[in-house]
């Protein structure tokens, strides 16, 4: 029982390290893409041409998402062939985390025992990352459409 107690705790502990660590790059990541979005001065300018810069900001966004959630299934990958040494080659180990980070789960590749509530949280983790990064998403193209709209209402006057 001892040894059972003790094995949970080491999981938790870095289950509980990864998900801080995650939620931290994916926080700076957005902070940075929003700041980055927020310098370009052309995408609050009136008589600017809207549509390639909302077109090529939502393409920046996506981008730049992607590669948030790229450098955090990597890191889970690290962990799980470097760290724990749950594979034996870190292809493995990056295929494991990239379906289970998306919740996708194909099973094929399944983590040791004494490691699998790691994939379970990585699991948790990834739904909340990527909800977020959606709705991120969904606000930045809904403040394009704003600016859309102020652009529209200012050439009519």
């Amino acid at each position: 029982m001892a040894n059972f107690i003790a094995d949970i705790w080491d999981t938790l502990a870095i289950s509980s390290l990864m998900v801080a660590v995650t939620v931290t790059i994916h926080f700076l990541g957005l902070a940075a893409l929003m700041y980055m979005i927020r310098k370009r001065p052309p995408l609050a300018d009136p008589q600017a041409r809207h549509f390639s810069l909302r077109f090529l900001a939502i393409l920046f966004v996506v981008f730049g998402l992607f590669a948030v959630h790229t450098l955090e299934i990597w890191l889970y990958a690290v962990v799980y062939h470097f760290g724990l040494h749950a594979f034996h080659d870190f292809e493995t180990a990056l295929y494991f985390s990239t379906v289970t980070f998306v919740s996708l789960g194909y099973g094929d590749v399944i983590l040791p025992r004494d490691w699998r509530l790691v994939g379970a949280i990585e699991a948790a983790n990834g739904v909340i990352l990527l909800g977020w990064s959606t709705a991120f998403l969904i606000t930045v193209i809904g403040r394009l459409r704003a600016l859309e709209h102020e652009w529209l209402d200012h050439k009519a006057e």
